[in-house]
């Protein structure tokens, strides 16, 4: 029995490992770009982390293919070039302000611009009372007779 929890122990260790990248560089300010750029690429599985924080296999690829282009002497625009071409401006934290992303942009202050007109109707709305809505002294007085007749 001691053996059978033994050999489970052992073989749940060694699926709960992760996997640890190390990357070495010859010149520090290539570790400070590689470092600089897995910060500031976004990974396309997870979709709100960056490289540098995801741990999706693709993110690992990306992540090698980055050390790669650095250690070949690559700049930082030739790096984000490569991964804008290949997987288009969504790639980047921050996209540019053009054509294809003008949405992504203006969106939020659009929505925010809307939601706050139809909340200012909304109040105004409220304000205004329409004459017709209040009771009648008819209906106050019917109202009244109502309440003395249950006492």
């Amino acid at each position: 029995m001691r053996f059978f929890l033994g050999v489970l122990l052992l073989t749940l260790a060694f699926s709960t490992q992760a996997r640890i990248e190390i990357h070495k560089f010859d010149d520090p300010e290539k570790e400070a770009l590689y470092n600089e750029l897995i910060k500031e690429l976004r990974c396309l599985v997870c979709q709100n982390q960056n490289l540098a924080d995801s741990n999706a296999e693709l993110a690992q690829d990306l992540r090698q293919q980055t050390y790669e282009m650095v250690e070949a002497g690559k700049s930082k625009q030739d790096v984000v070039d490569y991964m804008v071409d290949r997987y288009g401006d969504f790639v980047l934290y921050k996209p540019p302000f053009k054509g294809i992303t003008v949405l992504l942009w203006v969106g939020p202050f659009v929505i925010l611009f809307v939601g706050l007109i139809t909340v200012i109707f909304l109040i105004r709305g409220r304000r205004q009372v329409d004459p017709g809505t209040q009771p009648s002294e008819q209906d106050l007085e019917r109202a009244r007779k109502l309440l003395e007749d249950d006492q």
